[in-house]
């Protein structure tokens, strides 16, 4: 018989956790909301920010943020080494995003999302001190057959074989940047299609690894806070995630080797990025997207979707919710 309660602590005996981080992401989203396609990311990011991080103070844990955002492009941020929370109950480290999707929500475009992870203390990796990492993630057909060192046409015959599907019926999911060109044009000559993000490669990950979604693998270059929050989700998914940490420059490649990261290609593994299955992660989308739904208001109402994946029990959990209006704007 296998134990519900095994492996789950210390984050286990408050089993309201996970419901108090999706006010927290709820509460991003929507205030959040009066800003998308207005243009105006800073604004959007800042109102984000000061939701998640008043919601976080009233949560019964001992939290310390390891890997937050906004230094890469001078937004508010949620700082890392920041302490969130009342200081009671379980010890942990915390992953933030208050809006995956800055230019999204801006824009008005789909796949904008308000995100936290979660595991025990000590168990993500602090990879701050490199804004960038170059990522490959699957679903659980991946494990064990794709690997990140290999050219990605290889990588994408191993999967269609595994996956028993045609390589032209195949799609990857990369960031539309100067820097992928050459990624893009392999993944066509493999013979696999495109989807091409402008943001948000959080969803994209995480899209690649459902068993139901219509993207088969997700790579290229994104956040190293993204691919710390993409590993938290993909622990409860089963899929696969390896990461690079992709330095700028080499003043920043230095701060990384000062801060003890591997920056020479070294491959970091799931377990490398985050410690363990006893994660949490949440998101509620700002706009629609194909994980979930965006804000919507209608009349005296305001309605948010939000998921809930966790590690230790491998579920992924879906919450729909009806704010009254008046409470928020």
């Amino acid at each position: 018989m296998v134990s519900l309660t095994e492996d789950m602590s210390p984050l286990h005996p408050d089993r309201n956790l996970a419901l108090e981080l999706v006010r927290a992401t709820e509460a991003a989203a929507i205030r959040s909301a009066p800003f998308i396609g207005r243009g105006q990311k800073e604004l959007a990011d800042g109102a984000a920010v000061d939701a998640m991080r008043a919601f976080l103070s009233t949560v019964n844990f001992d939290g310390t943020i390891v890997i937050g955002e906004g230094e890469k492009d001078n937004a508010p941020m949620l700082f890392n080494g920041e302490s969130v929370g009342t200081g009671r109950g379980p010890g942990a480290d915390i992953a933030v995003d208050p809006i995956d999707g800055t230019t999204l929500t801006a824009e008005g475009r789909n796949n904008a999302l308000s995100v936290i992870a979660v595991s025990d203390r000590g168990a993500m990796l602090d990879a701050s001190s490199v804004f960038y990492m170059d990522k490959l993630v699957t679903g659980p057909a991946g494990v064990g057959v794709v690997d990140i060192r290999l050219p990605v046409g290889e990588n994408i015959r191993r999967l269609a074989k595994a996956l028993d599907k045609p390589i032209d019926e195949m799609v990857v999911s990369v960031l539309n940047r100067p820097r992928h060109e050459q990624l893009i044009n392999d993944i066509r000559a493999a013979g696999a299609g495109t989807r091409l993000m402008s943001d948000g490669d959080v969803a994209g990950g995480i899209n690649a690894a459902r068993h139901n979604a219509r993207t088969d693998m997700c790579v290229g270059i994104g956040g190293s806070p993204e691919g710390i929050v993409t590993a938290c989700a993909i622990k409860a998914l089963g899929g696969h995630i390896q990461g690079r940490l992709w330095p700028r420059d080499d003043e920043e490649k230095q701060r990384g080797v000062d801060a003890g990261l591997k920056v020479d290609d070294f491959v970091y593994e799931a377990d490398d990025l985050v410690k363990g299955s006893n994660t949490i992660f949440v998101a509620t989308g700002v706009t629609n997207g194909e994980l979930v739904a965006g804000v919507r208001r209608a009349g005296d109402f305001v309605y948010t979707e939000s998921v809930v994946l966790r590690g230790a029990s491998g579920t992924l959990r879906r919450i729909s919710s009806e704010h009254l209006a008046s409470k928020w704007f």
